[in-house]
């Protein structure tokens, strides 16, 4: 028995969703979002709350129950807050700025790397080595930080590169701390 699929969503005021065959739609005041619920699985209101409810006890349907529930809360929150995820560029001159066709990063290579612009996405640069990705689609949010992040992950020894903000990176002991007899 699932007990995410079973919680109901509540539908907080001026968010409005309808369902045509297996596609679901919410909308909110930041827009609006739209995904398809899988066979089986069936979504009714009541009393102003979204209930996702299966078919079938069987294997594929319990499965997928609590993934179509979260996915569908996910989407009720994309619309009415929003998701953000904020990196931290890390290291001496690494800096981050503003492009025309998105963002400008220097990040120790020869060459700058130019990170453009996504539909439904906003990158928002706070100082020169803070960037915070925002939007409705929390996977979208997810994906660009992730890709964000990967053109330069942190370094295991002096930490420098991109990070989401409060990661923690542990760092390896250096050559002369191993042989000092510091670590190891």
């Amino acid at each position: 028995m699932s007990r995410v699929g079973n919680q109901p969503i509540s539908l907080p005021d001026g968010v409005s969703w309808e369902m045509k065959g297996q596609l679901i739609g919410v909308t909110g005041p930041l827009g609006s979002l739209s995904m398809t619920v899988g066979l089986g699985m069936s979504v009714k209101e009541d009393d102003g709350k979204i209930i996702v409810g299966r078919a079938t006890d069987s294997r594929r349907h319990r499965e997928i129950h609590g993934l179509t529930r979260s996915l569908i809360a996910n989407m009720v929150e994309g619309v009415t807050r929003g998701f953000q995820k904020v990196l931290d560029v890390v290291g001496t001159g690494y800096r981050v700025e503003n492009h025309a066709d998105g963002i400008v990063m220097q990040l120790g290579f020869s060459h700058p790397v130019i990170f453009a612009n996504r539909e439904g996405i906003e990158l928002v640069i706070e100082g020169q080595n803070q960037v915070t990705v925002r939007g409705i689609d929390k996977e979208l949010v997810g994906r660009t930080a992730a890709e964000l992040r990967s053109l330069r992950p942190p370094d295991a020894y002096k930490g420098k590169g991109v990070r989401y903000a409060g990661e923690t990176v542990r760092l390896k002991p250096g050559k002369a701390a191993i042989g000092a007899g510091v670590g190891g």
